[in-house]
């Protein structure tokens, strides 16, 4: 019986990373090739699966589409949450405390999957609408009641003076956002990391002058 048992786990394992192989390659050929022009036959050859495998495993290319873009929006709201998560009052600096969270969220922003999620989004949204609403509903919404939870708590501490706390997290994000969007080229050029840590600077210290408990 444990014999059988490891068998299945070992099927069940090789099944599971050819899934993950074939959205990889998949996020890749749309990056590239955009949905109209990228063919299963490419996803598999860059998956190095059989065109065959591909099918039994998502039944067409708009569920592979679908699922390879849910899959990054998972990650993606797993590390920003995870950078919200630091925003914790210890009764220190409260703008290095805001600066450290800012810069864990601007490497969020500015990692390469992400503006190439954001790119294959926007250049599909005639077809796919729906994808970019799940995407903002499901990471940019849920980061930013993440982060005015924060803010709350901090208010309640008497830390910050914030009588709307979604509101100044959607101000905070959008003063880190816009200038790295600008600097960025919308992701097309590379940004040293003292460029980043500027944006953060500022974005902290504009937040502070309008948000900063009397």
């Amino acid at each position: 019986m444990s014999a059988v048992g490891a068998g299945d786990l070992t099927g069940s394992r090789g099944r599971i990373d050819k899934r993950q192989a074939i959205l990889d390659a998949a996020f890749a050929v749309f990056a590239r090739e955009g949905y109209a022009q990228a063919g299963v036959d490419a996803i598999a050859a860059e998956a190095g699966v059989a065109k065959a495998t591909v099918y039994n495993h998502f039944g067409d290319k708009e569920t592979v589409l679908r699922q390879t873009v849910g899959l990054l929006a998972e990650q993606a709201l797993a590390q920003n949450l995870a950078a919200v998560g630091r925003l914790t009052d210890t009764g220190g600096d409260l703008r290095a405390l805001l600066e450290d969270v800012g810069l864990s969220l601007a490497h969020c922003y500015c990692d390469e999957r992400s503006w190439t999620l954001r790119r294959l989004l926007l250049s599909e949204f005639s077809r796919f609408p729906d994808l970019l609403g799940l995407v903002f509903g499901q990471v940019n919404d849920r980061v930013i009641e993440a982060l005015a939870d924060r803010l709350a708590r901090l208010a309640l501490a008497g830390r910050l003076h914030v009588t709307d706390p979604v509101a100044a997290a959607e101000q905070f994000a959008a003063l880190l956002g816009s200038p790295l969007d600008k600097r960025t080229r919308l992701g097309t050029r590379d940004v040293s990391d003292e460029e980043i840590r500027a944006v953060v600077s500022a974005a902290a210290g504009t937040f502070l002058k309008a948000f900063a408990a009397p």
